[in-house]
């Protein structure tokens, strides 16, 4: 497996997520992809952003490194980008037409995703984002899972 560049992009308290099919079912994920010779982490977000998802963006700051089971590491970075640009579903190069994992691209508020797929983001840093720092903090303390 290779090392990854993801990028955390956020907009009026929703975050950048691309709906995903990969091995039989649907996921939200991060832009991101697989470092390039030659590419820094940061420049791999950068890259994977515009080919994904048709932004172009600037690094705001690094939000953590993940050491997967498999040995890679991925460097999560939260990304800025302005207002006008509209995102679009993009293209991983790595695979064919028939191939694409990426189905859609949208924003999404923490309460519109998944507890199973917001278990995922928090690994890359999420509560290091203001916005999304405040909004936690807004939960209290009630426990949602499992359920009862």
């Amino acid at each position: 497996m290779r090392n990854r560049g993801v990028a955390v992009v956020t907009r009026n308290g929703a975050i950048l997520l691309e709906k995903t099919y990969y091995e039989g079912r649907y996921f939200y994920a991060l832009p991101g992809g697989g470092i390039e010779e030659g590419e820094t982490p940061q420049e791999t977000a950068l890259r994977e952003l515009k080919e994904e998802c048709g932004l172009d963006g600037k690094i705001v700051k690094p939000l953590n490194v993940v050491y997967k089971r498999d040995g890679s590491i991925e460097y999560a970075f939260e990304i800025a980008v302005s207002q006008e640009q509209i995102v679009i579903v993009g293209k991983d190069p790595e695979f064919s037409e028939e191939e694409q994992m990426i189905k859609d691209v949208c924003w999404l508020q923490l309460h519109e995703i998944s507890e199973k797929d917001r278990a995922f983001l928090w690994e890359y840093g999420l509560m290091e984002v203001e916005e999304f720092w405040d909004e936690v903090l807004s939960w209290g303390d009630e426990i949602s899972y499992p359920k009862k």
